[in-house]
């Protein structure tokens, strides 16, 4: 018979919370007497109540090393006298290796056959990453927020970097680069809390492999783990710029875009060196595909805003374009009015002249009239002339394409040369 095949790890963004979240500790512990003697423990409750060398038939407090720790005990002595259990909620109490845990605490009497009780049952369930989850998804939950109501990018990244920084257990900091339109470089997005000659230095880095953690996360696509900056060939050209900012790791994770584009890359950096566990990874992919969202969503809003600001321009160049063809329309046809106007007093002035060869004043006045004298004869290519003062006539000619001065030996020629 065959065996069965091995379950497939699940991946993804639920996976992601998972392992963000992480395994809870039970504290368990059995406890006889009024001086509760302690009969079996597992090593959670030791190290909760700072019992380094326990062991089955010591009373508790003969084992307690821990200050406070009677947040733990006093409700024992209850339980035990009264034969009622109790429940502690967020009871703040050490674990392993020093780091400080959120529980609550059951305490249960034990009875015997008599309905005696003969001591007490403690349960603890940690509750540090419950708190830690619901304060996370919160500050998630506004981030969003701040992305669905178009808040500034730089205010969103900011955010995001403060949160982190803010709710992680240790000493992180958390810088955010924005990939360059050149497709060659990052740029700074935000890093509330490097030193500003760091940001300033990195600024513009290039993309590439070898290029710190970031560069060559934003080459290749995939996350890059440097455990110890003070050893690692990617920080080479970076070595001394990251001691001078007190920098001992970096893994840096690129953020992408739904068709794959390059958009930055999210950075967490430790003081010391220290490589990343399994709900330090999942963090950052989090919340780098959180900035991926914001960002795409600025590039969105960005192209949406230039696009409008185009068409608008478009809209007053064919608009101002409109007015001035109506401007040139309006002016060709106060020209044309001119011109007719012209030429009807050049026909009537022609039919006086029949009359009055020579008249004393200018015939080109139009309703007006003119007292200047009649100085100089025009005619048109359909034999009307009319004889005018110097000004009507350069405005006849000017405006009457066929208007010229009539021949010098009717005195037109010579009289407006000489005037």
């Amino acid at each position: 018979m065959t065996a069965p095949p091995a379950p497939i790890a699940p991946t993804g963004p639920q996976e992601d919370l998972r392992a963000l979240f992480g395994p809870s500790t039970t504290l368990f512990a059995t406890l006889a007497g009024p001086q509760h003697v302690l009969e079996s423990a597992n090593p959670a409750f030791l190290a909760a109540v700072g019992a380094t060398a326990a062991r089955p038939g010591m009373a508790l407090a003969d084992l307690v090393a821990e200050p406070g720790v009677q947040d733990l005990i006093a409700p024992l002595d209850a339980v035990y006298r009264t034969g009622e259990s109790t429940t502690a909620r967020d009871v703040r109490v050490r674990l392993e290796a020093g780091v400080q845990g959120s529980f609550d605490l059951t305490y249960e009497p034990r009875r015997d056959g008599d309905g005696t009780v003969t001591g007490v049952h403690v349960l603890g369930v940690e509750t540090t990453q419950v708190q830690y989850a619901q304060r996370l998804m919160a500050e998630h939950r506004a981030l969003l927020e701040q992305i669905a109501r178009q808040a500034p990018l730089a205010e969103v990244l900011d955010g995001m970097a403060s949160t982190i920084e803010r709710l992680t257990p240790g000493d992180v900091i958390v810088s955010i680069l924005l990939a360059d339109p050149d497709g060659r470089h990052l740029r700074h997005g935000a890093a509330p809390s490097l030193p500003s000659f760091y940001n300033e230095a990195i600024d513009g880095i290039a993309i590439g492999e070898g290029v710190g953690s970031c560069g060559t996360a934003a080459h290749r696509r995939e996350r890059v783990v440097v455990s110890d900056i003070a050893t690692d060939q990617f920080w080479a050209d970076f070595r001394d710029l990251a001691t001078r900012a007190g920098l001992g790791a970096c893994w840096s994770t690129p953020i992408l875009a739904r068709d794959g584009a390059l958009l930055g890359t999210f950075a967490v950096y430790h003081r010391t060196a220290r490589a990343p566990g399994e709900a330090d990874l999942a963090l950052t992919q989090v919340f780098a595909d959180t900035a991926a969202l914001a960002i795409e969503r600025h590039h969105i809003e960005s192209a949406k805003a230039a696009a409008e600001e185009a068409a608008r321009v478009a809209h007053d160049a064919l608009a101002e374009a409109v007015r001035a063809e109506r401007e040139l329309r309006a002016d060709a046809e106060r020209r044309a009015a001119a011109a007719a106007e012209l030429t009807a007093r050049m026909r009537t002035a022609a039919a006086s002249q029949a009359v009055v060869p020579h008249p004393e004043h200018c015939q080109l006045g139009g309703a007006s009239g003119c007292a200047a004298p009649a100085e100089i004869k025009v005619a048109d290519s359909w034999g009307d002339s009319a004889w005018g003062c110097s000004a009507h006539v350069e405005e006849a000619i000017m405006n009457v394409r066929s208007v010229f001065i009539a021949s010098e030996e009717l005195g037109g020629l010579a009289a407006y040369r000489d005037r």
